[in-house]
């Protein structure tokens, strides 16, 4: 199945890469050394990707980010060049009329003029002669008679420099942004069943942190600052803390531990953390003063708040209980539930869930991919309605694989709860 699963994935990425070649190299370049080294460097991106995608799981955690600075900012690349050619091709359709030639000479030599009548005589003569050629010798490639070599050459280098340009922008700004502090977004939601005295109860929430080759230690310190300063009631970090095991990652969730809020931190898995070592990591998690909700729930002054693990985790006997979480509790009391994914509340809905806050989608992490984001999560970033819950959905602080958010920053939500 895994070999079935990798010659897939190669045989993508081999038909991608050979589309960027024709595009950006055969199209822009004449045959000789330039397009020589042109598909020597693509054929040498195309293999970056697999090695990077390999050696980021078995090098040492000190040497992944050499493979995965350049892998991954490829990886992105390649799909805005991916993208914004393909979207390209319909002014070049539009173009194809343009590239025909023109019958430039014989329309001025209908208008009578001598020096072109001569030219076109000896261009006449040169096309019905046959050529004297070795039988040594390979027969030239004929040129094709429909299109100006001069124009097709200008049509895919202008097109190839526009791809480029869009591509590269878009990655500069996605990487900037990735990189950035993560927004700090408000958002008020209101449930009808909240106690008066919690009304403005503020949590505030953080997902997708994703430690790993290129995100430490400095990462987690500066989400902790910007959480502890809005002095919230109540911390929940909703799943995809880590990407790499505990020995690895151990001293980068450290600053973890310093977290401050009123009723405390807690943590919910996700679906990375069943690709890390999910049981060391709710040992270490909890080691911090973050409780771990395993498919339970505690009381927070009329309101119970309650947490279930990742659909992943049902791989490895370790899935989301609901009945569990939520089953015999009051159903006057207002509940806030803590699920890694959005699509989750499917469940959640059948179980009178009031809010419930995920992470898990980065609200795409590069636009357009959103688009198929949507295609599997009920809601993609920010406030929505699942089967008659509400749904908060937080683009979370970091990234996974390219270290690029183009159209999907990064943020840190503070969730401030109001009664009806």
């Amino acid at each position: 199945m895994i070999v079935v699963f990798l010659a897939v994935v190669l045989l993508i990425l081999g038909s991608i890469h050979f589309y960027l070649w024709k595009r950006l190299v055969k199209d822009t370049t004449a045959p000789g050394r330039v397009r020589r080294a042109g598909t020597v460097a693509v054929i040498a991106l195309a293999l970056l990707l697999p090695v990077t995608l390999v050696g980021t799981r078995v090098l040492p955690h000190s040497q992944q980010p050499i493979l995965a600075w350049p892998g991954y900012l490829w990886l992105a690349l390649m799909f805005y060049l991916l993208v914004t050619l393909a979207l390209l091709e319909l002014p070049r359709l539009a173009l194809r009329p343009w590239l025909r030639r023109r019958p430039a000479v014989h329309a001025e030599v209908a208008s009578g003029s001598p020096a072109l009548a001569e030219v076109a005589a000896e261009s006449t003569a040169s096309t019905t002669s046959t050529p004297t050629v070795s039988a040594a010798e390979p027969l030239p490639a004929a040129p094709d008679p429909k299109f100006d070599p001069a124009r097709r050459l200008l049509l895919g280098r202008s097109l190839a420099a526009t791809a480029g340009a869009l591509s590269v922008g878009a990655v500069g700004v996605g990487t900037y942004q990735a990189l950035g502090e993560p927004q700090l977004k408000r958002v008020p939601v209101r449930l009808a069943k909240l106690p008066a005295s919690m009304d403005g109860f503020r949590i505030a929430l953080v997902s997708d942190i994703h430690l790993g080759p290129l995100l430490g230690r400095s990462h987690t310190e500066r989400i902790v600052r910007i959480i502890n300063s809005v002095d919230a009631d109540l911390v929940a970090v909703v799943g995809d803390l880590v990407d790499g095991s505990v020995a690895e990652l151990g001293s980068a969730a450290e600053p973890l531990q310093d977290l401050k809020a009123r009723h405390g931190s807690f943590f919910v898995t996700g679906n990375h953390e069943y690709f890390s070592g999910y049981q060391e990591w709710v040992d270490e998690v909890n080691s911090l003063g973050v409780r771990v909700l395993r498919n339970e729930r505690v009381d927070i002054q009329g309101l119970d708040l309650a947490g279930v693990n990742d659909v992943t985790g049902s791989d490895v006997g370790d899935g989301p209980d609901f009945a569990k979480a939520l089953g015999g509790r009051d159903p006057a009391r207002p509940v806030v539930l803590l699920a890694h994914q959005p699509v989750q509340a499917h469940d959640a809905a059948k179980h009178g869930v009031d809010l419930q806050l995920s992470g898990h989608t980065h609200g795409g992490q590069m636009v357009p991919f959103n688009l198929l984001v949507a295609l599997e999560a009920p809601v993609v970033a920010g406030l929505g309605n699942v089967d008659g819950t509400q749904v908060y959905v937080t683009r979370g602080a970091g990234f996974w694989g390219p270290p690029v958010r183009f159209g999907a920053p990064p943020d840190i939500s503070v969730v401030e709860l109001h009664g009806a």
